[in-house]
């Protein structure tokens, strides 16, 4: 075995990594992983200097950008403060500096806050704050929905990763979105809203509102499509929960802190959900950080009735230095209205590139948020089955392993989601490579 103080190539990363570790979403055997060794700004780099631009952020995650040097001296300092866990059942300074500033932060009347370690661990708390402050027990949830690994996260999940995990709990329901892969509730923003919200007001009639706690979505759906709702609809959606009862859990652990060109995706359709679960932004992936907020009326609820829920590392010293430090650089650099400035670079570097490749189906970005879809005929047939990939997928993704653009696909989807604080020149960069790329699934594009 290779001694931790020698310096490990490549390759005997790599290896040592498949030898003695799992991987997440796959089998061991056919993982390709990148050996890293250090990250700046949008690029990480190989032991052997190899340059790659983050064009995923990682997953979505590293939403200032890689090791910035006021976060890497705030998490020093924290270090040296020789505090760096205590139990979550007393207070440190980081957990009173943090709350205080997140309930400034975050709109409306989500001003009290529950830290976890992820988004998975977030939402798991979410839907127990939920069925206790309603006494209800069943959550919808929808189809093109991810919100996590861990038990209750697999149960709301919509796509095929939840099926592994069946049979779960009981008492999760899940439903079509406004816009789903194949079926349609209309063609403009106005008809899927009104039919969708008509769908769901029967559906909510047969489940029994009255055994229905809460309804959790992604405000902006991430890996299954980075897709906005229809104009309207989340605010359609906030009035029929509203008048059942049910609350509304907004899942922004991925299109939260920016990504979207907001500082919270919920912003773009005038709501404030009951509870807001976030993470990856939070403190940029530099640490674990995940966070519940709940709206007064149901912190005030858990004044006088136990919250059942904990984690031994709830409010992590260093981990809540690191998202104060990140916080500030987001406030310092503009990065949310960056992201918002360089969704229309992004756009028309997608549209220039649908214009030439016939294997581009659409694409789409709001904010740095974005994706493009591929087709396998010019008739718009998606160019790998739901739940699938195709080899010339697999080819293109091996190009840009290559060619030193990270990314991730998924399905018949190549992901655009670089860190917030990419320039226009390192997006245009991203973008040539995949311009290169594309001529292989070009190549098997019929019709």
């Amino acid at each position: 075995m290779t001694s931790p103080s020698t310096t490990m190539t490549s390759q005997e990363i790599v290896d040592d990594c498949k030898q003695y570790t799992m991987w997440s979403w796959s089998k061991g055997s056919a993982v390709h992983p990148i050996a890293v060794e250090r990250a700046e700004g949008v690029y990480f780099y190989t032991p052997e200097g190899k340059r790659y631009l983050d064009f995923n952020s990682q997953l979505m995650s590293v939403n200032i950008g890689h090791s910035h040097p006021h976060v890497l001296a705030a998490m020093k300092k924290a270090i040296d403060s020789q505090m760096l866990f205590v139990a979550p059942s007393l207070a440190t300074a980081p957990r009173a500096r943090l709350s205080k500033r997140l309930a400034a932060l975050v709109p409306g009347d989500l001003n009290t806050f529950f830290f976890t370690l992820g988004g998975a661990e977030a939402n798991e708390n979410a839907v127990k704050a939920a069925r206790l402050f309603t006494g209800r027990h069943k959550i919808l949830s929808r189809y093109r929905s991810y919100h996590g690994a861990t038990h209750a996260g697999m149960m709301m999940t919509g796509d095929p990763r939840r099926l592994a995990n069946e049979p779960g709990a009981p008492g999760f329901i899940r439903v079509m979105d406004p816009i789903p892969y194949n079926y349609s509730f209309g063609d403009t923003d106005e008809e899927r809203t009104r039919n969708h919200l008509i769908y769901l007001e029967e559906l909510l009639q047969y489940e029994g509102p009255h055994t229905i706690a809460a309804m959790i979505i992604e405000t902006v759906i991430g890996t299954n499509g980075i897709l906005p709702p229809p104009q309207g609809w989340l605010k359609g959606l906030r009035a029929l929960l509203d008048k059942y009862g049910i609350l509304l859990i907004c899942d922004e652990v991925m299109c939260g802190f920016g990504r979207t060109g907001k500082m919270f995706a919920f912003e773009h359709g005038d709501i404030v959900p009951d509870i807001l679960t976030m993470a990856k932004g939070l403190t940029s992936s530099y640490m674990p950080l995940g966070c519940m907020a709940v709206s007064d009326r149901i912190a005030r609820h858990f004044q006088d009735n136990v919250f059942y829920g904990g984690l031994t590392y709830n409010a992590h010293a260093l981990c809540l230095a690191t998202a104060e430090a990140v916080l500030d650089v987001m406030e310092s650099e503009d990065l949310v209205a960056h992201a918002a400035r360089m969704q229309h670079v992004m756009l028309a570097e997608m549209a220039a590139l649908q214009s030439k490749h016939p294997s581009i189906r659409c694409h789409r970005a709001l904010g740095l948020f974005g994706l493009i879809e591929l087709q396998k005929d010019r008739q718009g047939t998606p160019m790998a089955p739901y739940g699938g990939s195709h080899p010339a997928i697999d080819k293109l993704m091996g190009f840009f392993k290559e060619a030193g653009l990270y990314t991730i696909s998924h399905w018949w989807n190549i992901m655009c989601n670089p860190p917030l604080c990419i320039t226009p020149e390192q997006l245009r960069e991203g973008f040539a490579i995949i311009d290169r790329g594309l001529e292989i699934t070009d190549a098997v594009v019929t019709g």
